[in-house]
This record gives C-alpha cells, sequence and structure tokens, in this order.
C-alpha cells in the first residue's frame, strides 16, 4: 500500500490505522483525501482487515479545507471551494463507498470540511477538549463535503440546523451528549479507545459486518454525492458575495463578522 505523503499506514490485529500527518492543523486538499480513499480502498481488499480506525497527528483532527493559493485572502483557513473543489468532492465521496467500519478518533477540532471528515465515520470516539464545529455562515457560505446529509442523519434535523445557523463550537463532552460523539475519554486516552472500539467490531464475522453495514448504510453514498453537487453549487454562488470576503476577513483578523446581506 502507498506510497503516501500525507498519511501513515499500520495494521493493528485486524484493525486498519490510517493516520493524517499535516499537523498542527491538518488541512487537507485533494492530494490528501485521494491518499485517504486509497487507503480505505486498499484495506477493503485486504481480507485479514475488518475495521478502521481515522486518526490524525498535530493539535487539531482536522481544521477544515485548504484550498490556498497564496493569495493572500485566507484561503487557508476555508472550507472551499476553490478550483478543483468539484474534485475534491468527487474524491471525497470515494471514503463513502468503502465497506468496512470506520472508528474516528477526534482527539482535536474538527471544522467545517474536518467535520464533514469526521461523519465520514460510522462512530467518534472524542475528549473533553475537541471541538465539532460546522462554521460555513459565519464565513458568509454554505455547508458542504456531504455535511447536509451526513450531520443530520447522526444528531437530527434540528440539531444540524442549530450547528449550521449558529457556527458554534461543540465542546467534546456536549457532542457526547447529543450524539455526535459515541465514546468520551480523556485526550491522551482517545486513540487507544478509538482502536478498542475498532477492535471490538473486529472480533465479529467479516462478511456479517460488512453485509450489515451496507444494509444500514443503504443509498449514502448516492445521497452524500447529490448533496455535494448541490452543496457546490450554492458555495460557488455564496464565493462571489461582499459577505463571503467579509466572513474569510473577519476569521483571519479573530474578529465577529459584520455582514451586509450582499
Amino acid at each position: 500500500m502507498g506510497p503516501f505523503n500525507d498519511i501513515g499506514v499500520e495494521t493493528v490485529g485486524h484493525v486498519g490505522l490510517v493516520e493524517i500527518r499535516r499537523p498542527p492543523n491538518n488541512f487537507f486538499d485533494v492530494a490528501l483525501i485521494k491518499e485517504l480513499a486509497s487507503a480505505f480502498e486498499a484495506f477493503d481488499a485486504e481480507p485479514d482487515c475488518r475495521a478502521l480506525v481515522l486518526a490524525a497527528q498535530g493539535k487539531a483532527f482536522c481544521a477544515g479545507a485548504n484550498f490556498g493559493d497564496g493569495d493572500g485572502d485566507g484561503g487557508a483557513l476555508l472550507s472551499g471551494p476553490r478550483p478543483g473543489a468539484a474534485h475534491l468532492y468527487l474524491e471525497g465521496n470515494r471514503l463513502f463507498r468503502t465497506r468496512k467500519p470506520i472508528v474516528a478518533a477526534v482527539h482535536g477540532a474538527a471544522v467545517g470540511g474536518g467535520l464533514g471528515l469526521a461523519m465520514v465515520a460510522d462512530f467518534r470516539v472524542t475528549c473533553a477538549e475537541a471541538r465539532f464545529c460546522a462554521n460555513f455562515t459565519r464565513l458568509g457560505f454554505h455547508p458542504g463535503f456531504g455535511l447536509t446529509v451526513t450531520l443530520p442523519a447522526v444528531i437530527g434535523p434540528t440539531k444540524a440546523a442549530l450547528m449550521f445557523y449558529t457556527s458554534r463550537r461543540v465542546p467534546g463532552d456536549e457532542a457526547f451528549a447529543m450524539g455526535l460523539a459515541d465514546v468520551l475519554v480523556p485526550q491522551d486516552q482517545v486513540r487507544v479507545a478509538a482502536l478498542a472500539l475498532a477492535t471490538e467490531i473486529a472480533e465479529n464475522s467479516p462478511l456479517g459486518l460488512v453485509a450489515t453495514r451496507a444494509t444500514l448504510r443503504g443509498d449514502l453514498a448516492d445521497r452524500v454525492r447529490a448533496a455535494t453537487d448541490h452543496e457546490l453549487a450554492e458555495q460557488t454562488k455564496l464565493r462571489r458575495t461582499e459577505d463571503f470576503k467579509e466572513g474569510v476577513k473577519a476569521m483571519a483578523e479573530r474578529r465577529v463578522p459584520d455582514f451586509s446581506g450582499r
């Protein structure tokens, strides 16, 4: 498998561990999503692998998408889109098409597209220090990475709307209480606990797991694909607005944005 530039891959018993290695923020781009998808697909083809853990190095789990091209408009802070965003969502859809259960080890911030990445997993293990944030409207923007499908499916439409409309940062213990995360442990135990859950899953029949997961997920990948087409169209429209420029500027300057509705 590999060679990979931005991820590490190892096997622990019947569990495949995939680690994002772009500390401290683990911003992603098309290249990173491609590597993750290739690793997931390679583990799909490994008969000995029965479950996956998605983890990350550094301070954040994933602080969002980096479409920065050095033009100084704060692009590195954004959750898309840039040239290549459509391609990014196509590569991202590969993550939803793999067959084995995934546990995300969310030890730090999962923001914007990084939250989208955490929601690819079947389960999330986290800690009180982690932050879950769909900060799109704070940027004068629209959610992406399939979150309009995946977030309501896990926490319900009202709680998802609350996260989208407020752009608030939800601490890990609150995320656990609302069902956004499934296991809450001290920060230094997040990865160990994620591996423990994946190992518990992997004790079960691999054919039974794959069949049951396929039934439960149904047409999720197709629904996410349709959602990202719509999300991208809305993002592309909003990207041309004055409010979007203000949202980006306010984030770069660490202040509350002053939106005008234009």
